[in-house]
């Protein structure tokens, strides 16, 4: 089975941008490597690239697992937490708006 290939707007590529800076930045705060993250997280180092450049096309998993590098897994409990825009169709609904 052939996947769609996903659509990025430019001004949602430029959010994915910053994550793959503050990821890259992160990396080296704590004075790593490409390839010590890269064999720590089990991907590629093109794929750390990827992901430092903000590319859609990587996997979450592949996220993850540089942020668990990096020890920064909690902050992917953070994705979605403040579900402000839910909260608000959820409490029209409850007012019967």
């Amino acid at each position: 089975m052939k996947t769609k290939k996903q659509i990025i707007f430019p001004k949602h590529q430029k959010i994915l941008e910053k994550v793959g800076e503050n990821i890259r930045l992160a990396r080296k705060r704590r004075g790593l490597t490409t390839i010590q993250v890269s064999e720590r997280a089990g991907i590629d180092r093109t794929t750390l690239g990827r992901i430092e450049k903000g590319n859609a096309r990587v996997s979450v998993g592949a996220y993850f697992n540089v942020l668990r590098v990096l020890g920064l897994q909690n902050d992917f409990l953070k994705i979605a937490t403040d579900d402000e825009f839910g909260r608000r169709l959820q409490d029209l609904k409850l007012l019967g708006e």
